[in-house]
């Protein structure tokens, strides 16, 4: 087995790619799901991504659920304007029953059972608010020996869409974003929506995911609402498959690009909160400044049609 990959998400329809991207792929060793408040509340992003494994037929994937709201302040509002009520454009309810019972333990303690009883380092995949991984590293500093590398979905360089500075996941929790990218010294890729945006796949290509077998099909009735609201974002009909970017990164190192660069997270109440302030400026000057601050290695390219091909390769090719 290849990669071995735990997955922290708040499904969500991108995040629904994302995990069927993982459960589908023959060289990854999907250890486990965690689950996490944010697209919508916690109760469904935990029943989505149960169901969501169902469909794909892992049923071994234990999952877990963990924060239902963020380390310090509340959570302003959900991402229902673009996933829909349920988080799956409303038609979670056509998704199969879970295969298996949610775990007896909280998402941290499963991450901590997994990470400790895998014999070589594991990739841990966030892709929703980072709240359950600063969680982590906040009670149990020792795992991060266990940890390959953290390959976050999360910020923007250039601009949000949650707001006009912050990307949703790092506004969901800029507390528990900035503890993670600034303070830990844990390995680290993130996936900004600059980039995951330019991935974005069009109507053909859903086209081609709905006729390539049951999954591709259940994946694509996921995306009405998704679609509807990326019409907006994009000026064409399609999605951004935000999340799958970065997983598509966990089980190929080296698809994206990256630089490595200075991250911060901004956690005043102005209206940049939730920002990820990346500094691009040469490092000779940086360090000329006195800002050599710790580096993060930031996606900032990738051949695009080659990633649009590997998601759907992989989720038409893992069909049963």
């Amino acid at each position: 087995m290849g990669t071995k990959l735990i997955i922290d998400t708040d499904p969500g329809v991108d995040d629904a790619f994302a995990i069927a991207l993982a459960a589908l792929s023959e060289d990854v060793d999907l250890l486990g799901v965690t689950t996490v408040f944010g697209n919508v509340p916690l109760s469904a992003t935990t029943r989505n991504a149960l169901r969501l494994l169902a469909l794909c037929g892992r049923g071994d994937v234990p999952v877990a659920a963990g924060a239902e709201r963020p380390l310090v302040y509340p959570h302003p509002h959900r991402g229902t304007y673009a996933h829909g009520a349920d988080g799956l454009s409303g038609r979670a309810e056509v998704l199969p029953q879970p295969g298996r019972e949610l775990e007896p333990v909280d998402a941290v303690s499963l991450l901590v059972s997994l990470l400790e009883a895998a014999e070589e380092p594991v990739t841990i995949a966030p892709i929703g608010p980072l709240t359950n991984i600063a969680l982590l590293l906040a009670a149990h500093p020792g795992i991060r020996e266990k940890i390959d590398r953290l390959v976050i979905m999360g910020g923007g360089l250039d601009h949000g869409n949650t707001t006009a500075a912050a990307e949703f996941n790092i506004w969901s929790d800029p507390e528990a974003a900035r503890r993670v990218l600034v303070e830990e010294h844990v390995p680290c890729v993130l996936v900004p929506m600059d980039l995951t945006h330019r991935c974005a796949v069009d109507a053909d290509w859903l086209a081609k995911l709905a006729a390539s077998g049951s999954v591709g099909a259940a994946l694509n009735g996921l995306t009405p609402d998704y679609v509807e609201y990326y019409k907006k974002a994009l000026g064409f009909a399609g999605i951004a498959m935000h999340d799958a970017v970065a997983v598509a990164e966990a089980i190929r190192p080296g698809i994206l690009r990256t630089e490595e660069l200075p991250v911060e997270v901004e956690c005043s109440f102005g209206p940049s909160r939730g920002a990820t302030v990346v500094d691009r400026r040469r490092p000779a000057l940086r360090a000329k400044m006195n800002q050599d601050a710790p580096a993060v290695a930031v996606a900032v390219d990738t051949d695009l049609d080659g990633l649009r091909g590997f998601v759907l390769d992989r989720i038409a090719g893992g069909q049963s």
